[in-house]
């Protein structure tokens, strides 16, 4: 006669009822969150972000002015046609030449393109380029005849600039390059801004600042707030209406179940035990440590993630010496240093935020004038 060894069935289940309801209210829980959540835009120039780069306080104030503002990170939404509409499209992500055309083609009346990129200058906003160079931030004058701009007055203004055709109209600049570029295309008016950060929670309130982005982007009743994603969502006009591989919600589920497995895994986990110190057999300086990946960085060629280690070390001291916050923006930090330390912004730019030295002699070049740069900080 044999006896069974291990758990009744009564008894597994003892075991496992309460992992498996916590573990199905935590996944219920984050799939509410989640589909709550999932119609509403975040993050830096988000119309409902609250954070001092968010654009909160501008949605509110385009409201309050009878401007209904519709945000979305769709890209069907920046293709609807949009006459008597005004489409805003947010800094980031990356869209292909297709998919600016395809937004140029659903005739919106008024387009605002904020810092946009090449491609969606050359098919958008034609003439204008992208001229490298980056504004300090402070109080500029509108230097330009643009009703939005004159009723606005001085503007706390920072950030790329471009260079604009005769027939465009360009204002707050330094007398070269502009970073607000208006031309008028015969049916549609395209705004071009190179100053996101104006328009932000923490900047809307200084100067004219409010007053200019309420003039240009309340022309019309009706705006569509749009912040582009990191890829692209159009597939070519034979998929357009194909549905996609992957249903949207499967992913929030997804992201509720691997929570509910850690949570559980964490939960139901056993401790390890206290750590137990071992002695090191040999101790190595932080000199040797730094030759020797100089050395691996030498031989590998790897100038990028050299050029990358010296930069951080830079920007690291940089932020130290002048009070800046480590998560500060690249134009901010070059704005800082550059008002404190006389140097031109754009150099500034190039040196701390700049591409890798695609040779030795570069590299060797970079590092002394981050040394230089390091030794005004260290004896101003």
């Amino acid at each position: 006669m044999s006896t069974p060894v291990g758990r009744s069935t009564a008894e597994s289940w003892r075991a496992l009822r309460t992992p498996m309801l916590v573990t199905g209210l935590i996944v219920l829980a984050a799939i509410g969150i989640l589909i709550a959540t999932s119609a509403r835009t975040s993050g830096p120039f988000s119309p409902d972000s609250t954070a001092s780069d968010g654009a909160r306080a501008l949605a509110t104030l385009l409201k309050n002015h009878n401007v209904s503002v519709h945000s979305t990170e769709t890209l069907d939404d920046a293709q609807q046609p949009g006459d008597g509409k005004t489409l805003l499209i947010g800094p980031g992500g990356s869209l292909e030449r297709a998919d600016w055309q395809q937004i140029a083609n659903a005739g919106w009346s008024h387009l605002v393109l904020v810092r946009p990129g090449s491609q969606a200058l050359s098919v958008l906003a034609p003439g204008v380029q992208a001229t490298g160079d980056v504004l300090a931030e402070r109080s500029r004058d509108a230097g330009c005849d643009l009703p939005a701009a004159v009723k606005a007055g001085t503007v706390t203004v920072s950030g790329a600039t471009y260079s604009a055709p005769e027939n465009a109209i360009a204002c707050y600049g330094d007398g070269i390059n502009s970073t607000v570029i208006r031309l008028d295309l015969g049916g549609r008016i395209v705004d071009v801004v190179g100053t996101p950060t104006t328009f932000t929670n923490g900047e809307l309130a200084k100067d004219g600042n409010a007053a200019l982005a309420l003039n240009l982007l309340g022309t019309h009743g009706d705006l569509t707030w749009y912040l582009p994603q990191l890829e692209s969502t159009s597939s070519g006009p034979a998929d357009k209406d194909a549905p996609p591989l992957i249903p949207p919600d499967v992913r929030y589920i997804a992201w509720a179940l691997a929570f509910a497995v850690l949570v559980v895994a964490i939960w139901r986990g056993r401790r390890l035990g206290p750590v137990v110190a071992e002695r090191l057999p040999v101790i190595v300086h932080a000199s040797e440590t730094t030759e020797g990946r100089a050395r691996l960085y030498r031989r590998s060629q790897a100038r990028d993630r050299a050029a990358a280690a010296l930069r951080e070390s830079a920007l690291g001291q940089l932020h130290k010496a002048h009070g800046i916050p480590r998560r500060s923006d690249p134009t901010a930090v070059v704005a800082t240093v550059a008002a404190r330390t006389g140097r031109n912004p754009a150099m500034l730019y190039e040196l701390l935020y700049g591409l890798p030295p695609q040779s030795d002699a570069a590299l060797m070049s970079l590092s002394q004038q981050l040394d230089v740069l390091t030794q005004e900080v260290r004896h101003p």
